[in-house]
């Protein structure tokens, strides 16, 4: 057996914040390409590849996996012209690619742009993409190596050949483009929100093959650099142009008719919603109003509609009210100008509710049957009076869904063909609802999904993420089905800090209130065990990006809780967490140190201070996941976090990936990285192998 790889050397460092004593011994692993850095990371990497040997579920994980991946993987068509698009990512391959085709289903499709032919090493994702409203050319935006920042280039649908060079240093960019009445030519407005140039909102014009390329205009500045903008152009005349203050918890909106000569360089902005503390998305009904998903006076939202001459709130007049029992997520206007209509998605524990009102009084005209209890997304109307969007639930694999105007269910898109693989059968998984008690009294709900059967206590895993605002959706999953399958039980907290019970929800679980969200999480593990359904030793917590700086958190202040935990790309560092990636705008949901009561409450759960003070040898066993290229969280948090603990002997390992980051990743790098971390937690809360090839 090897000798053990050396672990970090700790050093004399300690910063003096609002008249507090802050150690940080290992922030010399804040340098990712330090000689030091690189060596301790080569020494984690050969203790994960010895403890991976030792897991004998992995394989199995793994090719449960990928056989519940291994099917056609499409986008909602969008029809331009007479061409319509979607993505497709075919059985088998690693990513996503765009498909062009004419008439309904793409049985003669052709391929406009496929990223792993880009780059056949498979470090190109394709983050989004948009085609023009004559169907000619397609803006397509790309990221390399997990950096989230990338390009934007313009192909031509036709041939998949850019037709100008591409627009660097852009990250998730919206697109806009102008109709070709504008009288501007090829032309869409865009977004910079980090990067190079001014953040804001820019005009770009195509420019005719064999022309010289014409200067980008800038048409609106962030007030802010903290603020994310966006942009849409509603019914081709009406630019919409938003401003997120940091997370999304409140936005600003404001409104420009383009359609007048020369109002499409210079727009005459009126506002929409401007200091209010409100989020609020917008869409325009066939009728010609606006209508606004909004939180002003709604903590779950509600509808209104306003004219697009006068469309300040003191003119909005509800529509739809909101439920106090679920969220508002979605919506979309369709129907026709003389009997517009609402399609409105409802979220009430992880499963969606999708119902059409009227869009004159918000009157109920029907439920609409979807293919299961599971998550409706991606909602918009298709421009003939109907809506289409996507369905996945735990046991069924994403799927496209089109709804015609006035029917009660939708149809499946596309129908069936040659060569096109089906989704894999649905597996019979039982959900549970179950409360805990939280610190406070507050009853936190708990989701249980189970496909054994049993009611004796069995490995489970407890997720949770409790950050933005987000509620969580019960969607598809390959591993958490592959985890069922195998034996083991999948639990959802749905602690504070989330979305799933409003804004106040949120609110109640953000920036000095974020220890009731490891409170909660804390209550539903011990629902769990209380009512039998597993117990400490059979128990892994598990949490991505704000859910493992939850799961980290609960773990480091209460190390009884469970026996393991599965931290990926985790916030640990909460003294410092403003430097690293996004962190910056994240203040509104977690605080900033600046702030002395701020940052009280930061150090009271920062999991990297908590363990450097009393972590042990009785911590659960911990494992991090961390991305090279992240620049969302950044890697130095997994990295210090890990240093942490195996610096107080706590059992800990950390996955270290290079040319990757936060977001999407190839098909086959994602089977691992979801398999290791599984194959982690049934080593250590006992999920036996069983006997058998996996599979259907």
């Amino acid at each position: 057996m090897s000798a053990p790889a050396p672990r970090a050397v700790p050093a004399s460092v300690v910063d003096t914040v609002h008249g507090r004593p802050v150690p940080d011994p290992y922030r010399w692993l804040e340098d990712s390409e330090s000689t030091a850095t690189r060596r301790w990371l080569d020494g984690r990497e050969r203790e994960f590849a010895a403890a991976l040997k030792e897991w004998p579920l992995r394989d199995r994980l793994a090719a449960d996996i990928r056989h519940l991946v291994d099917t056609d993987l499409w986008s909602p068509p969008r029809h331009r012209g007479r061409t319509a698009f979607a993505s497709l990512r075919p059985a088998g391959a690693e990513h996503p690619r765009i498909l062009a085709f004419d008439g309904p289903a793409p049985d003669r499709a052709r391929t406009v742009f496929d990223p792993s032919a880009a780059d056949p090493a498979g470090r190109t994702t394709l983050d989004a993409w948009e085609p023009s409203p004559d169907g000619r050319l397609v803006a397509v935006q790309t990221s390399t190596g997990g950096t989230e920042r990338g390009s934007l280039r313009v192909l031509s649908a036709a041939t998949g050949r850019p037709v100008e060079e591409p627009l660097a240093g852009l990250r998730y960019t919206h697109v806009a483009w102008l109709p070709p009445e504008a009288g501007l030519g090829d032309a869409f407005y865009y977004v910079r929100r980090d990067g190079a140039g001014v953040r804001g909102l820019w005009l770009h014009r195509v420019a005719p093959e064999g022309a010289p390329p014409v200067p980008d205009t800038l048409v609106r500045r962030c007030a802010s650099p903290r603020t994310v903008p966006g942009v849409r152009l509603l019914g081709g005349r009406l630019l919409l142009a938003t401003e997120s203050h940091g997370t999304g918890h409140r936005n600003d909106l404001w409104l420009a008719d383009v359609s007048a000569p020369g109002a499409a360089e210079a727009p005459d902005w009126a506002p929409l919603q401007v200091g209010e503390e409100a989020e609020t998305a917008v869409d325009l009904g066939p009728d010609g109003l606006l209508y606004l998903r909004t939180t002003l006076g709604a903590p779950h939202r509600r509808i209104c509609a306003a004219a697009p001459g006068s469309p300040g709130p003191e003119h909005w007049r509800e529509v739809v009210p909101e439920d106090p029992g679920a969220t508002l997520d979605g919506f979309t206007a369709t129907g026709t100008a003389e009997r517009p209509e609402l399609l409105v998605v409802r979220t009430r524990l992880g499963i969606s509710e999708l119902t059409a009102h009227d869009a004159r009084d918000g009157r109920p005209l029907r439920t609409v049957e979807t293919p299961g209890e599971g998550m409706v997304s991606e909602l918009e109307q298709d421009g003939a009076g109907g809506a289409r969007f996507c369905y996945a639930d735990v046991a069924t694999q994403q799927t496209v869904q089109l709804l015609a105007a006035g029917a009660p269910r939708p149809v499946a898109w596309p129908p069936p063909g040659p060569g096109r693989r089906p989704p894999a059968p649905a597996a019979r998984v039982r959900r549970t609802a179950l409360h805990g008690r939280s610190a406070d009294g507050t009853r936190v709900p708990v989701t249980l999904f189970s496909a054994d059967g049993g009611d004796r206590p069995g490995p489970t895993l407890l997720h949770a993420y409790g950050g933005f605002g987000r509620p969580r959706m019960f969607g598809f999953s390959a591993t958490v089905l592959a985890w069922l399958r195998a034996g083991g039980r999948y639990a959802v907290a749905h602690v504070r800090g989330g979305g799933d019970g409003g804004r106040d929800w949120h609110r109640l679980g953000a920036r000095r209130n974020k220890m009731r969200s490891v409170e909660d999480l804390a209550a539903a593990a011990d629902a769990l065990v209380e009512r039998g359904h597993c117990t400490r030793d059979r128990l892994c917590l598990s949490g991505g990006s704000a859910g493992g700086l939850l799961v980290l958190a609960a773990a480091a202040l209460r190390p009884g809780m469970c026996a393991a935990v599965i931290a990926s790309a985790p916030l640990a560092d909460m003294a410092r967490f403003e430097r690293f990636g996004l962190g910056a705008m994240w203040t509104r949901e977690f605080g900033t140190a600046a702030d002395p009561d701020d940052f009280a409450a930061l150090m009271a759960y920062s999991p990297y201070h908590v363990a450097l003070e009393s972590a042990g040898p009785d911590h659960p066993a911990v494992l991090l996941t961390g991305f090279h290229s992240d620049t969302r969280t950044g890697a130095e948090h997994p990295r210090k976090m890990c240093a942490a603990l195996q610096g107080a002997g706590a059992p800990a390992l950390l996955r270290y990936e290079r040319d990757v980051g936060h977001g999407a990743r190839a098909v086959s790098r994602a089977v691992d990285l979801a398999a290791d971390a599984h194959a982690f937690a049934a080593a250590r809360i006992g999920l036996p192998p069983r006997p058998g090839p996996p599979g259907p």
